[in-house]
């Protein structure tokens, strides 16, 4: 009898006990976040129906303050604890007093369900309509596995929140006990509140499994509030008195110009009291600890770091100005000489300072080419840019592959790419340039093979009409299409200059890399050495060679399905990843967040990847 009137007096008690906070405290800081240094987030609670806080740093007012009531539209993630020890009356009580919350919020606010065991579940989608929540926390039910994942949970919110568009940012927790199969950390929990600018308070229901600390601490670093109870009986109005809170409570950001470790002294006034709290700036590297950065924390932390920064920062500015110094070098020397020299000399002056200034990276190309002449796979770039017919050095193409990779990897640490995907992105971007010169060198093969048997009918013709060979590979560089007419007339030029003819073919057909074509110069090497009808052997080999590309051509309309499929197959799993990874993040976040995850993303990997290897070999034909 006595538990319940203690029962229905408590929600009098909490009104009491709120009435006289507000008037006893009228304002106060409740949290100051410097995780996002420059930007500093200040939170304070201040009368009910007060004007904006005036916010100073040290004394001084605080320029570009950005200010957000949090009783005004805002972003809202129930987390509720369904672990076993919830099981029975608590879960009663703690979906009920949820429910209540979510059917006296604002119509502005958006909210959305998050569910707790043994592992992190979002039941529903943020959205301003209530019956979402309301189903969802209805029919939610006690998990059949032990464990509680409190710090999976916040910062599962923290990233549903961080997608949101809303001003303010709410968490609200409630929970029996601590955490114990999270695979997220304290640290990683409140780290994703802070980037996320949520606040987070939590309630707990007091009893043998229950550690107040750590909830204590994550509501304090992240500017909520704690609160406690014996009895889930009360969560009801211990909810009302977040939502009051909530009302009075103000998120400031503004962006500092203190240096990293110097002490502020933020004050915030409100109706007239003025309530302060000191904090001190985190060192370099603390300030984003938590996030993901290209380089290690230790670096940064390192006090000979500034000192490194400072000479390579120093090295690169005098770099830049030796560049400059030696392009207006060559560009003053020609404009003292410009007034003696007559008309005809001053463009070749002009072209002599454009050559001047590209001295220094013709010369670390040609360093470069020396260096790797005799490396394989730079002779395979360079031979894969002639076949490309592309006017590039594979020293060229190597470094633009290297700029390539290093954009792409500075790009992605600046937006806090996790550093193993950086380097997957940058090594993707880094083999970009070489895709595209590769596509360029078989499209141009392909255009030759087309070509083909019509050249040979073109020589076969003029060698019947009483021409000399020289005279018939002159008529197809006259009356024929490139990309074969160029590389005839080359041929022609090499012999002119001295080389055989048979020399000039040769290479002609490794530059080109045709399959067609070398069975073509074989057949027409044999023949010239045992002699015979050179004319009748281009009509016969043009016959063979038009029949096989007939042939390949059936070959692949014939195994259209099969590839369509393959691509199919091997697309449509990384397709549905990424429509449901846009449609609904929390669904997906196990993925990405948890070590399973990994393990299961990195298996589907591999296992596409053969699929799509066995699947490409059934379909493919080599003739």
């Amino acid at each position: 009898m006595r538990q319940q009137q203690f029962r229905y007096l408590f929600p009098l008690f909490a009104a009491l006990s709120l009435m006289a906070a507000g008037r006893a405290g009228a304002t106060a800081v409740t949290g100051v976040d410097t995780s996002g240094y420059p930007e500093v987030r200040v939170t304070v609670v201040a009368p009910l129906g007060s004007r904006e806080p005036k916010l100073t740093e040290n004394g001084a007012p605080v320029v570009g303050l950005h200010a957000v009531n949090l009783g005004s539209a805002k972003s809202i993630v129930l987390a509720v604890d369904r672990s076993e020890s919830m099981r029975g009356r608590k879960l009663a009580d703690a979906t009920r007093a949820a429910r209540a919350f979510v059917a006296a919020k604002k119509p502005a606010d958006e909210v959305e369900v998050l569910a707790f065991g043994a592992q992190s579940t979002a039941l529903t989608q943020f959205s301003t309509s209530g019956a979402n929540a309301d189903d969802a926390l209805t029919g939610l039910a006690a998990d059949s596995r032990t464990g509680t994942a409190l710090w999976d949970a916040v910062v599962q919110a923290s990233r549903s929140l961080q997608a949101q568009g809303a001003p303010g940012r709410v968490i609200v927790v409630v929970t029996d006990g601590t955490d114990v199969s999270s695979s997220s950390t304290f640290a990683q929990a409140v780290a994703a509140a802070h980037r996320a600018r949520a606040a987070v308070y939590a309630i707990a229901i007091a009893g043998p499994g229950s550690s107040p600390g750590p909830l204590r601490e994550l509501a304090a670093a992240t500017g909520g509030s704690y609160l406690q109870t014996s009895s889930s009986a009360n969560l009801e109005a211990l909810y009302r008195s977040i939502s009051r809170t909530l009302a009075r409570t103000w998120q400031l950001r503004y962006v500092t110009a203190a240096r990293p470790g110097d002490t502020l002294n933020i004050a915030a006034t409100a109706d007239g009291v003025t309530r302060s709290r000191v904090v001190a700036l985190p060192y370099q590297g603390t300030a984003t600890q938590s996030g993901p950065t290209v380089l290690p924390q230790s670096v940064w932390q390192s006090k000979v770091a500034p000192l490194v920064i400072s000479l390579l920062v120093g090295a690169l500015v005098l770099l830049a100005g030796w560049f400059v110094l030696a392009a207006r070098g060559g560009s003053w020397l020609s404009t003292r000489l410009a007034p003696h020299l007559g008309a005809a000399a001053r463009r070749p002056a002009r072209a002599a300072t454009h050559t001047d200034k590209r001295a220094l990276l013709r010369g670390l190309f040609a360093a470069t080419e020396r260096a790797f002449s005799n490396v394989r796979f730079f002779q395979s770039l360079q031979r894969l840019l002639t076949r490309a017919d592309l006017p590039l050095l594979a020293a060229e193409l190597l470094y633009l592959c290297v700029g390539a990779g290093f954009v792409v990897a500075f790009l992605t640490g600046v937006f806090g790419v996790p550093f193993p995907l950086v380097l997957v992105l940058a090594a993707l971007a880094a083999l970009v340039p070489v895709a595209w010169v590769s596509q360029k060198a078989r499209a141009r093969m392909k255009a030759f093979d087309n070509q083909l048997p019509d050249i040979l009918i073109t020589i076969a013709a003029s060698l019947k009409a009483g021409h000399s060979f020289r005279h018939a590979i002159q008529a197809v560089v006259d009356d024929g299409a490139e990309p074969g007419a160029k590389e005839f007339r080359r041929v022609l030029t090499e012999t002119r200059l001295g080389r055989s003819m048979d020399d000039a073919l040769t290479e002609m057909g490794e530059r080109i890399g045709s399959k067609n074509l070398t069975f073509v110069l074989t057949s027409v090497t044999i023949q010239r050495q045992i002699g015979g009808s050179l004319a009748g052997l281009f009509d016969m080999v043009a016959e063979t060679v038009r029949q096989r590309q007939q042939f390949a051509r059936k070959i692949r309309s014939l195994t259209a399905m099969g590839r369509m499929s393959a691509y199919v197959l091997a697309g449509l799993p990384v397709v549905l990843a990424i429509l449901i990874e846009l449609m609904s993040p929390a669904y997906m976040a196990p993925l990405w967040d948890t070590s399973t995850g990994h393990l299961l993303v990195g298996t589907s990997v591999v296992m596409l990847a053969i699929g799509a290897g066995l699947l490409k070999k059934i379909v493919s034909f080599r003739g």
